[in-house]
C-alpha cells in the first residue's frame, strides 16, 4: 500500500489537535480511537514511527485501559528503536489483555532487546501461540543471553527434530555453537536435517553457506555433490560451484563454471564473477559487471568494488565516490576517564562469547551479539553513548557536501582511459535524504593481543563508525601504526596493491565516522585490550 507522506503528516497534526481538545476523564469517541489506530498502523507501514508515537501517547493517556492502543504504541516505539519505552507499552498491553499473543511476543522481544531477562516472557508467548517458531528462537536467544547456553541449545535441538526445515533455528544454533568455541561440528544440525530431508534444496544451501563462511571449501563442495545425487543438477548448485571455484582460487575451474553459468542472472554469482575478475586483473570486465550489479538490490555491496576498480584505473570517479579528501571525520565525545571506566565495565559484561561471529571481520577477539543491537539496551551508560553518538552523526551529516553528479566518462578518459559510458545512481553517501537517525546495527568489539579486523565494508549501513573506549598504552600497542584503523586497503584475498586512503590512531573517547561503502581494517597490536563501540547508521529512505 502506497501512503502519501504529506497526507500522513497532515493526519498526524489533525489528530493531535483533536485529542488536545478532549479533557481528561471525558469519553473519547470510538471513531476517533479508530482514526488514531489507523494512523498508527499506516505510520508503521510507511516506516514513520516518529509520527505514530506522539499521537498514540496522547491516546493512551485518554484511554489507559485500551490494550490495543498500548500494543500499537509498543510497536511504534520499536520502530523508533526506543526499546525501554517499547517494553513499558507492551508490558501495559500484556497486563490489560494477558491472552493476546502479539502483546506477549512484543513484550518478550522488546525486553530481550533492551537487555532485560526475557526467557520467561518468551515461554509465556509460546504458550499463547503454540508452534510459533519466532517465539522459540527468541526464547533460545534469551536463555543464551542469561548465561544458559546449554538450555538454549537443548531447546533449539528439540525443536529442530520436529521442524528439520526451520532455517532460522539452524542458523541460531550454529552461531551459538561457533561463538561458544565449538568450531569442528558447529553446523551438525544441518547435516542431521539433510539426512531426514535429503531433497530440501533451501536447507542444503543454508548448510553450504554456513561452511563456506569458514572457508572449508572441501566440506562445502561435498554438500553440493551430495545434493546433486539426491536432487540432480539445478541452477543453485551451478552457482555454488562457480562461487566455490572463484573463492578457493581455482582459476581454470572458475573460468569454466562462470562460462557454464553465463546465462544465469543472480547477484551472488555476479559478485563471485566480479571478485574473480579483480583477482585475475580483468579490470574492464570487472567494471562492466559492477555497473550492471549497481542497478539491483546489491548496490551497497558493489560500490566498494567500484572504488577499487576506479582507483586501479586512475578514474576520477574514485574521488567522487570516496571524497577528496575522503569522507572520514574524527570527533571527541568528551568522555571523562571515570565515564569511560564505567562504560568499559558494562561492555565487558556483554562479551560472553569465546569466538567472533562467523560472518564478521573480527580476528583474535570477541563481538557482542550481532542479532541484537547494543544501542537498544537500557543501561544508562549505553543510552549516554547513543545520545552523544547521535549528536556527532548530526554534525557529520551537516558537514557533508551537497550531492554532485559523477564525472562523465569524457572527464575520466582525459585521465588516460575511456570507461564504459554508464549513468550512475545517486551517490551512496551524499545522495540520500538527511533526516532521522536510526541504526541498522550497533555492537561492541573487544580485541586481544594480535587481534585485528580484516578489510571489509558495511553493506547494511549508510555511515559507519569506531568509538574507542579502551586502548592499550603505546608501550603495549607496539610501533605505529599498530592497532590503528586504516581506510581504502583492498581485502587481502583479492591480491590488489593499493595504498591506504588514510588512517587514524585510536584514542579513548574518540569517534571516527566514515561512509559504510569505504573499505577499512584494524591493524594488529602487540598487547593489551582494545575495546570499541561500533554502529551502522541506517540508510535513509528517499
Amino acid at each position: 500500500m502506497n501512503i502519501d507522506p504529506i497526507q500522513l503528516e497532515e493526519r498526524c497534526v489533525h489528530l493531535q489537535d483533536t485529542l488536545r481538545g478532549i479533557a481528561r476523564g471525558r469519553a473519547v469517541p470510538a471513531a476517533l480511537i479508530d482514526a488514531v489506530m489507523d494512523l498508527g498502523r499506516d505510520a508503521r507501514s510507511a516506516g514513520r514511527g516518529d509520527l505514530a508515537v506522539p499521537v498514540l501517547d496522547m491516546l493512551v493517556a485518554l484511554v489507559p485501559h485500551d490494550a490495543r492502543a498500548w500494543r500499537l504504541l509498543g510497536f511504534a516505539y520499536g520502530e523508533e528503536q526506543r526499546m525501554p519505552e517499547a517494553v513499558r507499552a507492551f508490558s501495559q498491553a500484556a497486563v490489560l489483555d494477558p491472552n493476546d499473543p502479539l502483546a506477549a511476543f512484543g513484550h518478550a522481544q522488546s525486553s530481550l532487546d533492551a537487555g532485560f531477562a526475557a526467557a520467561g516472557l518468551f515461554e509465556h508467548a509460546l504458550a499463547l501461540a503454540p508452534g510459533d517458531l519466532a517465539a522459540v528462537n527468541g526464547w533460545a536467544s534469551a536463555l543464551a543471553a542469561q548465561g544458559e547456553r546449554g538450555a538454549a541449545e537443548a531447546l533449539l535441538e528439540d525443536t529442530l527434530r520436529r521442524h528439520p526445515d526451520w532455517l532460522l533455528g539452524h542458523k541460531t544454533l550454529a552461531a551459538l555453537r561457533w561463538t561458544s568455541g565449538e568450531v569442528e561440528a558447529f553446523a551438525r544440525s544441518y547435516a542431521a536435517a539433510c539426512e531426514v530431508q535429503p531433497r530440501n534444496l533451501s536447507l542444503r544451501l543454508a548448510w553450504f553457506s554456513a561452511l563456506a563462511q569458514t572457508r572449508d571449501w572441501e566440506a562445502a563442495r561435498k554438500i553440493i555433490e551430495d545434493g546433486e545425487r539426491h536432487i540432480g543438477d539445478c541452477p543453485a548448485f551451478a552457482i555454488s560451484r562457480a562461487f566455490l571455484a572463484g573463492e578457493s582460487g581455482d582459476v581454470a575451474c572458475a573460468e569454466e563454471w562462470f562460462a557454464r553459468t553465463a546465462a544465469i542472472r543472480d547477484d551472488v554469482l555476479g559478485m563471485a564473477r566480479l571478485r574473480h575478475c579483480l583477482r585475475t586483473g580483468q579490470l574492464g570486465r570487472a567494471e562492466g559487471l559492477a555497473l550492471d550489479l549497481l542497478k539491483g538490490r546489491s548496490a551497497p555491496m558493489i560500490w566498494p568494488y567500484l572504488s577499487l576498480i576506479w582507483r586501479l584505473q586512475g578514474d576520477a570517479r574514485a574521488q567522487w565516490l570516496d571524497g577528496a579528501p575522503p569522507y572520514i571525520r574524527a570527533f571527541d565525545l568528551h568522555y571523562s576517564p571515570r565515564e569511560l571506566e564505567e562504560l568499559k565495565l558494562v561492555l565487558r559484561r556483554l562479551h560472553t562469547a569465546r569466538a567472533p561471529h562467523l560472518e564478521q571481520s573480527v580476528r583474535g577477539g570477541t563481538q557482542t551479539d550481532v542479532d541484537r543491537q547494543l544501542f537498544f539496551r537500557a543501561e544508562p551508560e549505553i543510552q549516554t553513548v547513543r545520545a552523544r553518538v547521535c549528536a556527532a552523526i548530526r554534525e557529520y551529516v551537516a558537514g557533508m557536501p551537497a550531492p554532485e553528479p559523477a564525472p562523465t566518462p569524457a572527464l575520466a578518459s582525459a585521465l588516460g582511459r575511456a570507461p564504459a559510458a554508464a549513468s550512475l545512481p545517486d551517490h551512496p553517501l551524499l545522495g540520500l535524504q538527511r533526516g532521522r537517525i536510526l541504526f541498522s546495527g550497533s555492537w561492541s568489539v573487544r580485541l586481544e593481543p594480535k587481534g585485528h579486523h580484516v578489510s571489509h565494508t558495511h553493506p547494511k549501513g549508510w555511515i559507519s563508525s569506531a568509538l574507542y573506549v579502551s586502548v592499550p598504552p603505546s608501550a603495549e600497542l607496539g610501533a605505529a601504526p599498530a592497532g590503528w584503523i586504516r581506510f581504502g586497503v583492498a581485502p587481502q584475498d583479492l591480491g590488489l596493491s593499493l595504498p591506504a586512503l588514510g588512517q587514524f590512531e585510536p584514542k579513548p573517547g574518540q569517534l571516527v565516522l566514515f561512509p559504510s561503502t569505504m573499505w577499512h581494517e584494524t591493524l594488529p597490536f602487540d598487547d593489551g585490550e582494545r575495546l570499541v563501540v561500533a554502529f551502522d547508521v541506517m540508510r535513509p529512505r528517499n
